[in-house]
């Protein structure tokens, strides 16, 4: 089972991918949670202290790691056959959930100077972890249409698109399902989050049914939700609260879905 999760940033998603992570877990899966968001706090999510999460360096930014996969020991010509196999063993994290996480960082721009060497680890890493491994693995990407660009993300059984009933994250939305569409990938939801009432949902139902979107479920806002991390606690150990309810049972849905 290998699952994306996108979407405009601050609709929720990483939420969702780690109630996902921890589903997959709970149910006898080893699983693997990846960080590839520009801002990464899955680590929160799972159960890490914010202290933990702050010491995490990401694999774009481990520079040593960087150089010793790629450096051919000329400027500007990268070694790209390299294993990276070492990288999960080393990099990845326990966390409280039952999940390991690897926190990837991001590309950033190429103002910021050149990231070729960062890139080819990330793409290398995403296609061991996706393709040839047999975890359960969950990507929380970063926000936007970044990895469905890049292509990092084509190879997943499933991409959940979230979204709440603001257009713009449901326009967001769309543009990701059309790119991902457009790259091959099948099995493509949407997941309308925060939903707190009926017209809230008949918003997003029918943005769904007028664009071709097929809408998995609807996660209820949870206050509960806020107040947890309101107190730098995971939601994710209540499972009474709705939203941690619904995101259990989209877990199971998926199972089924690509059983």
């Amino acid at each position: 089972m290998k699952v994306a999760v996108a979407g405009k940033g601050g609709v929720g998603k990483t939420l969702i991918a780690g109630g996902l992570a921890k589903g997959f877990a709970e149910r006898g899966l080893k699983t693997i949670a990846i960080d590839a968001d520009s801002s990464p706090n899955l680590g929160l999510t799972l159960g890490l202290s914010a202290e933990e999460t702050r010491k995490i360096v990401p694999i774009t930014e481990n520079k040593p790691l960087v150089e010793s996969k790629t450096s051919t020991g000329f400027n500007s010509v990268f070694n790209l056959n390299f294993t990276v196999d070492d990288i999960v063993k080393d990099y990845s994290i326990a966390t409280p959930m039952g999940v390991n996480l690897i926190v990837m960082g991001t590309v950033q721009a190429m103002e910021a100077g050149c990231m070729c060497a960062p890139n080819a680890v990330i793409r290398a890493l995403l296609r061991y972890l996706v393709v040839e491994r047999n975890e359960a693995v969950v990507m929380d990407l970063e926000a936007g249409v970044e990895h469905i660009g890049r292509g990092t993300a084509r190879q997943v059984d499933a991409l959940l698109i979230i979204a709440d009933s603001n257009l713009k994250s449901l326009e967001i939305a769309k543009h990701i399902h059309d790119l991902a569409s457009k790259a091959g990938m099948k099995q493509l939801y949407l997941i309308g989050n925060r939903v707190m009432n009926d017209t809230q949902k008949e918003a997003i139902q029918s943005f769904a049914d007028k664009n071709g979107l097929s809408l998995l479920s609807f996660v209820p806002y949870d206050q509960k939700v806020i107040e947890a991390d309101m107190l730098g606690e995971t939601p994710l150990k209540n499972k009474e609260m709705p939203a941690v309810k619904t995101i259990d049972n989209i877990c199971e849905l998926l199972l089924k879905k690509t059983a």
